[in-house]
């Protein structure tokens, strides 16, 4: 009895038990997870009493924990950390269920830590997320995994300097084009760019050869403590191995001069003008390295003549020093040797360039007039400030500090029969004065028109443009500000017509070589002759529609019209009546109007 009791006992657990699974379990797990079915397996993912542990996932799923730990990868972002990984991925939908899933076209990449640049935006998930980029030999083996891949260029692309440069691509290329190196500089290398050497394409020194079956270009251990690592010896030794304490990369032929060579050991310091030029200018550089700079070793450096022509054939002696410095031949040694003041004639602005000859073409002593800027200078103006009572000096507008520009003021020019206003005031002088490139100041004209086309001619009626004064309606601060009486033509500006531009009424027309021309006649007051009649001709009298009837200026609507004053009255229930009640749109000719001259009144002619 006890036994039976007992055998009944144990198959109503495992009939409880199954059912108990069968109800606890939403459905089968997917292909990854199904070694985990079964009631007995439930706590590997699940805690008793609460939800599934995010880690009891990263238990099994170690490679992705790692990642998290180093802080690394998608599952770090703001999007994603904190969260609980069955709201992304969940399970108990069947073996075939895709737990890892998302829209591929909006994946925002940039979570990953690795953001999607240049040429990269451009690919398809899978030209990256492939397996032979994987390493991690388990990761491999994985179906659909976005795990596993290496930051590393080249972990993805092939490595076209095999081996020979360090593994950080990005320090000269982008994800732009692989090909030129834009993030490349030659500055952060132990050989810097300089000169000659900044036009050098690189295969110059970097030569393209092929290597293990694959193009190569080399980039690493090249030699190039001297120069002679790369360029030819052509002093074949005699001047030693250090080309830099001669020549600079600007150059081969740019001799480095006092940057390394004493030239005062020669008894013949270089200053002035002699550090500037040349050493071939004074020294043979075609003879043997042994001759080389050796042209002045007998001769008496110190007297100039030695070497320059003495243009003033020993008239003042041998002694070029005395007046010359090698700064320039041009200029005095000492000012105070020679005061140019004590002739009368302080040397001072562009005259203190002047070479002494182009005043004293004969002799440097010989006396020279110099009262008026004419006794030397032409009159650059062909006597156009000339007068009866007076010949001005060229003082009164320029300076010695150049004839170009003028002194000449503004309350100077005032002073005269064109005061300058307005606009007039920002005008260069060239616009009015320089005509065909000659300055003019006589008789160039007063008046607008003398300067300016008149846009309005046979636009505006002689009465209101006596003599085609452009001041009547203009001033000079600017030509768009208009200030004229428009009643004195006989139709006062009014209501909405104050708001309209006058080009509203008095179009420009821009048919004549582009120019816009505005006509100002031919207008009428009637308004039929700018408006629409929406009435056609209902109201005209004598074929006209006089509007101010029943409209003002204001504005069209409302009408100020009394219908009192019409054949028809409104008395009684007749007052109350919409407009629309009695007149109507009607259509004639293809136009539809409201129908406002009604012939019949009689009751019956509306009223039924």
């Amino acid at each position: 009895m006890f036994r039976a009791n007992k055998y009944l006992i144990l198959v109503y657990a495992f009939y409880i038990s199954v059912t108990a699974f069968a109800q606890l379990s939403p459905g089968d797990l997917i292909s990854a997870h199904a070694h985990l079915e079964g009631l007995s397996n439930c706590t590997k993912c699940h805690t008793l009493g609460d939800k599934v542990s995010n880690a009891k996932c990263l238990d099994c799923h170690t490679q992705l924990k790692s990642r998290i730990d180093r802080g690394e990868g998608f599952h770090v972002s703001v999007e994603v950390k904190n969260q609980d990984c069955f709201k992304c991925h969940s399970d108990h939908h069947g073996r075939n269920f895709e737990t890892v899933r998302f829209d591929k076209e909006k994946f925002d990449h940039d979570h990953t830590g690795y953001p999607l640049t240049g040429a990269h935006d451009k690919l398809k998930c899978t030209e990256c997320h492939k397996d032979e980029f994987i390493a991690d030999k388990k990761l491999r083996e994985r179906k659909d995994t976005y795990l596993g891949l290496s930051t590393e260029c080249v972990a993805c692309h092939t490595d076209f300097h095999q081996g020979t440069l360090e593994k950080k691509c990005t320090e000269c290329h982008t994800t732009e084009a692989f090909v030129p190196a834009s993030a490349f500089s030659h500055d952060k290398t132990e050989f810097p760019l300089k000169g000659a050497h900044e036009q050098v394409d690189c295969a110059s020194c970097h030569q393209v050869s092929t290597r293990n079956g694959s193009s190569f270009q080399e980039f690493a251990g090249l030699a190039f403590a001297n120069c002679s690592s790369c360029h030819d010896d052509v002093h074949e030794g005699r001047f030693g191995t250090n080309c830099k304490e001669c020549h600079v990369e600007e150059s081969f032929h740019a001799f480095r001069g006092m940057g390394n060579f004493n030239h005062n050991k020669t008894g013949f310091p270089l200053l002035g003008k002699h550090k500037t030029i040349s050493c071939a200018e004074c020294h043979d550089t075609h003879v043997s390295s042994e001759v080389m700079f050796k042209d002045y070793l007998h001769q008496d450096v110190s007297n100039c003549v030695s070497c320059h022509d003495d243009v003033h054939e020993q008239r003042f002696g041998t002694d070029c020093k005395a007046c010359h410095t090698e700064d320039s031949f041009q200029r005095i040694r000492d000012l105070d040797a020679l005061d140019h003041d004590l002739t009368g004639f302080a040397l001072e602005g562009k005259h203190e360039q002047v070479d002494c000859k182009k005043c004293h073409e004969t002799k440097m002593t010989e006396p020279l007039v110099h009262s008026q800027c004419a006794d030397c200078h032409s009159d650059y103006h062909e006597g156009q400030f000339v007068s009866v009572s007076r010949t001005p000096d060229c003082a009164e507008c320029h300076t010695v500090d150049g004839f170009a520009g003028s002194s000449f003021t503004v309350e100077q020019h005032n002073t005269g029969k064109f005061a300058l206003t307005g606009a007039h005031l920002a005008t260069p002088c060239f616009s009015c004065h320089l005509r065909e490139e000659k300055w003019l100041f006589r008789s160039i004209g007063e008046r607008c028109i003398d300067c300016h086309d008149d846009v309005h001619e046979g636009t505006i009626a002689a009465e209101f443009y006596p003599d085609k004064a452009c001041e009547r309606c203009h001033i000079t601060d600017s030509w768009a500000t208009v200030s004229f009486d428009h009643a004195v033509t006989g139709f006062t500006i009014e209501g909405a017509h104050l708001r309209q531009a006058c080009t509203a009424c008095h179009e420009p027309d821009l048919a004549e070589n582009s120019v816009r021309r505005v006509s100002f006649t031919g207008l009428t007051a009637v308004c039929m002759d700018c408006h629409e009649n929406a009435h056609r001709d209902q109201f005209e009298i004598d074929g006209i529609t006089d509007c101010k009837r029943c409209h003002n200026a204001d504005h069209w609507q409302p009408s100020v019209f009394d219908h009192n004053t019409a054949q028809f009255v409104l008395e009684g229930a007749h007052i109350t009546v919409a407009c629309d009640q009695c007149h109507r749109e009607v259509v004639e000719d293809g136009v539809t109007f409201v129908q406002y001259r009604i012939e019949k009144f009689a009751c019956i002619d509306c009223h039924l």
